[in-house]
């Protein structure tokens, strides 16, 4: 179970550092662009960082969940946490792949 704890915390890991380089690359455009569209990509990358840095702070660093998540999730939850996080990791590479492009 090791394995999936460590994985969802490295996938939730690349999702906050690809979502804090497409903030910077929409939050420049829009100081640039004043587009409400470049405006909409970023509050959506603002929501989607936050909630990344919520998982990222419970699964490392809450005292009480990150113990509970390394011992007392069963394994098919941590299965579909797994592939949630993952999933998201390569829509928001395939994302930041078109930004920055």
């Amino acid at each position: 179970m090791s394995t999936l704890v460590t994985a969802a915390q490295v996938a939730v890991g690349i999702n906050v550092l690809l979502l804090l380089g497409l903030c910077w690359i929409w939050g420049r455009n829009y100081l640039q662009l004043g587009s409400k569209h470049t405006l909409g990509m970023l509050v959506f990358a603002l929501l989607l960082l936050a909630e990344n840095a919520f998982s990222l702070y419970y699964y490392l660093v809450d005292p009480t969940l990150s113990a509970w998540f390394s011992t007392s999730v069963p394994d098919p939850a941590w299965h579909a946490m797994l592939l949630f996080h993952v999933l998201e990791t390569l829509a928001l590479s395939f994302l930041a792949w078109v930004t920055f492009d």
